[in-house]
């Protein structure tokens, strides 16, 4: 395969592929430990590995970044080219503003030195599916780097990041104030029956 072959996902086009590889190469470096301090820290290094800077005081819509990982939605990262950036909802992700427009603020967020295109935390909604129905696959045409989700044991207290496969590439015990456990719940019924449910899934049952 050719070097520049081996930077289009044929699947999803929109993928910004080099930036992906080093998203997960970040991710990979973060231990249990990195990821099992105050939650305000973890999510900073979560927004580390992604790409994304943290603007806490930016304009929603324009690079802010407080809500990502913080909500039970805002859990995908995504890594799109700078062709795709743009992309509106046009209605074909259920749950999600039409029009939905992105582009501007994934410019603003985005750590450049992870490679071309842009990283931003979008919407899980219709990620239960096969194929993915959710923001980064079909407003993007994008493949996840990764996609936080709260294990279902008694608290939610431990979550994990998975691939676009649902497979593990972390785990974390994070203390301090959490999401409202009410948006850890709705995070995992977002993901539930689906591949992205499977290793917390197992999680949850080894430890009940």
């Amino acid at each position: 395969m050719s070097s520049s072959a081996a930077q289009v996902d044929p699947d999803y086009p929109g993928t910004a592929v080099v930036r992906l590889n080093n998203v997960r190469e970040r991710v990979s470096s973060l231990t249990e430990q990195d990821l099992s301090g105050e939650w305000e820290q973890v999510r900073k290094k979560i927004l580390w590995a992604g790409g994304l800077k943290d603007l806490q005081d930016a304009v929603p819509g324009q690079g802010y970044t407080g809500h990502s990982f913080n909500d039970y939605n805002h859990v995908d990262l995504a890594t799109m080219n700078d062709e795709t950036s743009d992309n509106r909802n046009a209605g074909e992700v259920k749950q999600i503003a039409i029009g939905n427009f992105l582009g501007d603020g994934i410019r603003q967020a985005s750590i450049p030195d992870l490679g071309p295109g842009g990283s931003w935390s979008t919407c899980a909604n219709g990620c239960h599916v096969e194929p993915p129905q959710d923001v980064a696959h079909v407003q993007f045409r994008a493949r996840i780097a990764f996609k936080l989700v709260w294990v279902p044991n008694e608290n939610f207290d431990q979550f994990v990041l998975v691939d676009d496969h649902g497979e593990k590439l972390a785990r974390g015990y994070p203390t301090g104030k959490l999401p409202a456990m009410r948006q850890r719940q709705m995070n995992y019924q977002l993901v539930e029956g689906s591949k992205y449910a499977k290793v917390v899934d197992q999680i949850a049952s080894s430890s009940s």
